[in-house]
């Protein structure tokens, strides 16, 4: 792993980088008003580029759950400019950053919020009507592994099995960014690795862009580039010449 800019530099003979996906400038979040003021995020810049798999690694309070929700569409910075593509989030009204959601961004958390009172299939069935062109649920619900439980409620689930329901149900509507948040914070270490293989998959396999938060630094081997936070800012930018899988983590 080596140390570098916020933006991936390429080699002469490297093919041409990705296409931007997010970019932000002087991005910074303050919370509060006069001297009860909290600095979440100050003077952030960085490129997160099509088909990456990045970590955000720091401590809690170091700005990274805030960094994602504003690249999600759900926080707006007090100033700086984030854009998707070619569309300015930061210019966006409320109506526009819930398409944005809708149609572009699948989210997973610590806590799965899955519905209790519907089936696997039925918790994806959610997305998939609302969403313009999802995969069949059953090609979701395979791709994490859990065609023999996609008929249980998630009570008869385990912590592990229901945070893959929770991705399956983030990738159903197919979007072009996966923003998990300490996806593997409620579980152990044999069960979030397990978890990590399935993002890790979709991240390789439908070249969905993925961002994973975490305090865990054993996490950032499986990463293309990993992005260190700390007191609200970028810290350093380390991308890995050499990933391993996650079968390989250990912590």
């Amino acid at each position: 792993m080596r140390t570098a800019s916020a933006t991936p530099v390429a080699r002469p003979d490297a093919p041409p980088p990705a296409e931007v996906v997010f970019s932000a400038h002087g991005l910074a979040k303050v919370y509060g008003t006069g001297e009860v003021q909290v600095h979440a995020l100050r003077d952030v810049d960085l490129e997160i580029r099509r088909g990456e798999f990045v970590v955000l690694l720091g401590a809690s309070g170091s700005g990274k759950s805030t960094l994602l929700n504003i690249l999600g569409g759900l926080d707006v910075p007090t100033r700086g400019e984030v854009r998707f593509g070619d569309h300015v989030l930061t210019d966006a009204n409320e109506s526009e950053l819930t398409t944005y959601r809708r149609e572009h961004v699948g989210f997973v958390f610590q806590f799965y919020n899955l519905i209790p009172s519907l089936t696997v299939r039925e918790n994806l069935a959610l997305v998939t009507d609302i969403a313009d062109d999802p995969m069949p649920i059953d090609d979701a619900v395979d791709r994490v592994g859990l065609t023999p439980r996609r008929d249980h409620f998630p009570a008869q689930l385990s912590g592990g099995e229901q945070q893959r329901v929770a991705i399956a149900r983030a990738i159903v509507k197919r979007p072009a960014v996966l923003l998990c948040d300490e996806p593997t914070g409620a579980l152990d270490y044999k069960t979030g690795k397990l978890v990590l293989e399935v993002i890790a998959r979709i991240n390789t396999e439908l070249g969905t862009t993925a961002v994973v938060i975490t305090h865990n630094a054993a996490i950032a081997g499986m990463a293309d580039r990993v992005i260190h936070l700390g007191d609200g800012r970028i810290q350093k930018v380390e991308i890995n010449t050499h990933k391993i899988s996650p079968s390989e983590l250990s912590w």
